[in-house]
C-alpha cells in the first residue's frame, strides 16, 4: 500500500476537496462527510475511526447490526447514517441503531418510524428521499408528492432535517442537485444529502450539507 492509498490519507484528501468546494461556494453550512462503509468489514472502518472520523453510512439494518455494536463500544462518538431503503418492519431496529435516516420516502414508513421513535424515546434525524430523476427502479418519493409527504412527516413529529437524492447514473448530476436544492428551499428545509464519490464536489458547490462517499475512501467494493 502506497502512502496515498492509506485510509487516513484518502480521508484527508476528500476533506480538503470538500473544503475547497465549500469555500468556492462560500457556503454558510458545514458539510458532513458520510463515509459509506456498506459491505466493508470492521477492519477497513477502524482506521478512519482512529483518524478521528465520526460519520459512517450503511445500506442495510442487518449488516449494521452485525458490525457496529463492537465498533461503537470502542468509538462511542461514531454516528451512523442509514442511506439505503428501509422496510417499515425494520423501523424499530433502525431507530434503535441509527443516528440519521436518509431514506424516508413514503407515508407508511413515516408512520412506522414515528411509532418506533415514540416507543424508544429516541428521534434520529430524518431526510426525505426524492426520486429526483423519476426512475422507477429507485426509491424516493415523486417530486409532485413531496409537499404531502413532508406535511405528513411534520404532523407525525419526525425530525426532518432535509432532502436526499441519488441522481441518474452516467449523466451530469448538477441539474439534479440544483433541483433538489430548489425543492428544499420551497419546502423550508435546509439539509441536502446529495453527492457521492464521483460528484461530491459538484454537490457541495450546489449546496450539499451531507455527502456520501464510499469507493473514494474505501476502494472498490467486492
Amino acid at each position: 500500500m502506497t502512502p496515498d492509498d492509506r485510509p487516513e490519507n484518502r480521508l484527508a484528501d476528500i476533506c480538503n476537496r470538500i473544503d475547497r468546494a465549500a469555500n468556492l461556494r462560500r457556503s454558510p453550512h458545514p458539510v458532513t462527510l458520510i463515509a459509506v462503509s456498506k459491505t466493508h468489514p470492521a477492519t477497513a472502518i477502524e482506521p478512519l475511526l482512529a483518524a478521528g472520523h465520526s460519520d459512517f453510512g450503511e445500506n442495510r439494518v442487518a449488516e449494521a447490526q452485525e458490525k457496529w455494536p463492537a465498533l461503537r463500544a470502542a468509538y462511542p462518538d461514531a454516528k451512523l447514517h442509514l442511506i439505503g431503503q428501509l422496510q417499515s418492519n425494520k423501523a424499530v431496529d433502525a431507530v434503535a441503531l441509527f443516528d440519521a435516516i436518509h431514506s424516508v420516502d413514503r407515508a407508511s414508513l413515516v408512520t412506522a418510524l414515528a411509532k418506533a421513535m415514540d416507543a424508544a424515546d429516541r428521534r434520529p434525524t430524518c431526510f426525505v428521499q426524492v426520486n429526483i430523476g423519476d426512475e422507477p427502479q429507485k426509491g424516493g418519493c415523486a417530486t409532485a408528492d413531496l409537499p404531502a409527504l413532508l406535511a405528513h412527516a411534520r404532523a407525525a413529529d419526525l425530525p426532518i432535517a432535509g432532502l436526499m437524492c441519488i441522481p441518474p447514473a452516467d449523466v451530469e448530476a448538477a441539474p439534479y442537485f440544483a433541483l433538489l436544492a430548489k425543492l428544499a428551499h420551497d419546502e423550508g428545509v435546509e439539509g441536502l444529502s446529495m453527492g457521492m464519490s464521483e460528484d461530491f464536489e459538484t454537490a457541495v458547490m450546489a449546496g450539499a450539507t451531507h455527502v456520501r462517499v464510499g469507493s473514494a475512501l474505501f476502494g472498490a467494493r467486492a
